[in-house]
């Protein structure tokens, strides 16, 4: 097995999930959404009750809502979870973490974790959300990142330090209540500005815990990649490749 993607002590993986304790207003407006393939891949059919773990703003929770389902929200965040309310009102918002929910035992027939799971100890979430899954429950994982098979965004996740960026081959870690790990990939686009960009790297985790110094120097080399090296003009819009990387696995 090969992994790649962010390596974090417990220590660390705090830390920096401290970072969106705030901010969700903007993490909302800046953070893309998620293509419906990877939902319909990792929701089976005929399912009623979804529980999204570390659902921050509802990026993947309206996903859900929009295939017709009924979703428990769950998110450490008050202030994530007040523009999730904002935007999701027929999701139920909790707060809680993926190793504590706090929730009743067996009420699920999936949890989604999207763009969260690096920030959970993998075993310890893996035996709570077992507990809250119903027997042959599915545990669903989700990831946007940058496409770096592409040259010019490879060298732009570099500038963004968009550390979670996995090699190909990698899977997640989940403890010994799921099994039948299984991957797929979606391959997208979201349009959008340099500006919009711009945004974007500042509602990255390496850019909110760094020092003023660090982040001007982080912007003024986006800038310069951009507009001088690229070539584009202020707020002119562009086609960035995303892939979504999503595994299922089955509560044993």
């Amino acid at each position: 097995m090969v992994r790649g993607g962010p390596k974090l002590d417990h220590g660390r993986r705090q830390e920096l999930g401290q970072s969106f304790q705030d901010g969700g207003r903007h993490y909302q407006q800046v953070r893309p959404g998620y293509p419906m393939e990877s939902a319909r891949w990792m929701v089976p059919e005929h399912v009623r009750d979804v529980l999204d773990v570390g659902a921050g703003t509802g990026k993947f929770t309206a996903l859900l809502l929009d295939m017709g389902l009924n979703v428990t929200a769950v998110d450490p965040s008050a202030d994530m979870l007040a523009q999730l309310k904002a935007h999701c009102p027929a999701a139920t918002a909790v707060t809680g973490t993926a190793e504590a929910t706090g929730l009743p035992a067996a009420g699920f027939d999936v949890v989604t974790v999207a763009q969260a799971w690096h920030w959970c100890d993998p075993l310890a979430a893996s035996t709570e959300l077992a507990r809250v899954l119903r027997p042959h429950g599915t545990l669903g994982l989700v990831w946007n990142q940058l496409d770096t098979s592409v040259p010019w965004v490879h060298r732009l996740s570099r500038i963004m330090h968009a550390g979670d960026v996995y090699r190909p081959g990698h899977k997640p870690v989940v403890g010994p209540e799921f099994h039948r790990l299984e991957g797929h990939v979606s391959h997208w686009q979201d349009r959008v500005t340099t500006t919009d960009l711009m945004e974007l790297t500042k509602s990255r985790s390496y850019y909110l815990r760094a020092g003023e110094a660090t982040r001007a120097k982080v912007l003024a080399n986006l800038d310069w990649y951009l507009h001088e090296h690229l070539g584009y003009t202020a707020d002119q819009e562009l086609e960035l490749p995303y892939l979504t990387l999503a595994w299922r696995a089955v509560k044993a």
